[in-house]
């Protein structure tokens, strides 16, 4: 199934001379600029009574626009009922704490199961929004808050403001070696140039930036709160490994085990079993899509992390003689 939009307007004075995609965008703010782009390129806008079909005509005040389209559903994929920890909801957007495992979106190798299954069920009516309001994500194996959109004006002015680089995200993490000090990662990020299923820092890749504190010093490893200027796919886990410190548990980028010298058999088991990256998303903050409040929320670190940092502190307790500079 689809929804049938109809959007009346006409061209300002101002707009006199603009393109026509540029124009339409001001006119419907709650539409990206893109969906409009391919509106025209479809025939479904009109000018004056006349299809206009390219996003580069010049308007002219006080021309009649129509646009007559549809918004598709996600109609390919199922609703499943599934837990989620929702730690905020109104009409326009809900935010959720995402738990290790949970694959945000279906893809290959993963059909159904997905937190894009389980908004469908919680939420019928975000069939109606594009990739059922997801406008950022989460690695599998991250936890921590997401911000979900349910309808389409809420989707689209929060990937804008994700795209301007208005929307706060910090994470907490635990990452091999030991850092002396915080700083800024500026790398770009794209894929890798010979494992087409990793990402890395390359100089043709996308703009990313990582910023970094460090929040506790262990013998061998180093906890730390970050907060991304951008949302790369892998940012944070390329960034870390791109500075020889790579997260705890990666799978991906990780690197063979390095425990502590003398390590205690409990920790060592610990960390032979720590099989995901240990990053948890714990803070967002934005500014609500529509109503325009500030907002902002915290999730509590997850009983892994927190149970890896316990005994990496009784590590670096019980050998406070022997740090391990990496």
């Amino acid at each position: 199934m689809s929804q049938q939009i109809t959007l009346n307007g006409v061209v300002a004075d101002h707009q006199y001379g603009q393109r026509l995609d540029q124009a339409l965008a001001e006119m419907f703010p709650d539409y990206s600029r893109t969906r409009i782009k391919t509106w025209i390129q479809q025939d479904q806008v009109s000018l004056d009574g006349r299809i206009a079909n390219k996003p580069r005509e010049k308007v002219v005040a006080g021309q009649q626009v129509l646009v007559q389209t549809e918004l598709e559903d996600e109609v390919r994929f199922e609703p499943e009922a599934m837990d989620l920890n929702i730690v905020y909801e109104d009409e326009h957007i809900l935010v959720i704490n995402k738990p290790a495992g949970l694959v945000v979106h279906p893809g290959a190798g993963t059909p159904d199961g997905t937190l894009l299954n389980a908004l469908l069920h919680h939420c019928p009516d975000i069939a109606e929004v594009p990739r059922a309001g997801i406008v950022h994500r989460l690695d599998k194996d991250t936890t921590g808050l997401m911000v979900v959109a349910k309808t389409v004006p809420a989707q689209t002015h929060l990937v804008s403001a994700l795209q301007a680089r208005h929307i706060t995200r910090e994470y907490e993490a635990v990452a091999i070696g030991h850092m002396t000090a915080g700083g800024t990662v500026d790398a770009n990020i794209g894929r890798h140039p010979t494992q087409r299923i990793q990402m890395a820092v390359v100089a043709a890749g996308k703009p990313a930036v990582t910023h970094y504190r460090v929040m506790e010093k262990f013998r061998a490893h180093t906890r730390l709160r970050l907060r991304l200027e951008t949302g790369r796919t892998h940012q944070i886990r390329v960034h870390m490994a791109h500075l020889k410190h790579p997260l705890v548990g990666d799978p991906v980028y990780g690197g063979r085990l390095k425990p502590p010298r003398s390590a205690s058999p409990e920790l060592l088991e610990f960390l032979r079993g720590f099989k995901r990256q240990a990053l948890h998303a714990v803070m967002l903050r934005l500014e609500h899509p529509i109503t325009g409040e500030m907002m902002e929320w915290h999730a509590p670190v997850p009983d892994d992390m927190i149970e890896l940092v316990r005994l990496l502190r009784a590590d670096t307790a019980a050998n406070p003689d022997e740090l391990v500079w990496m």
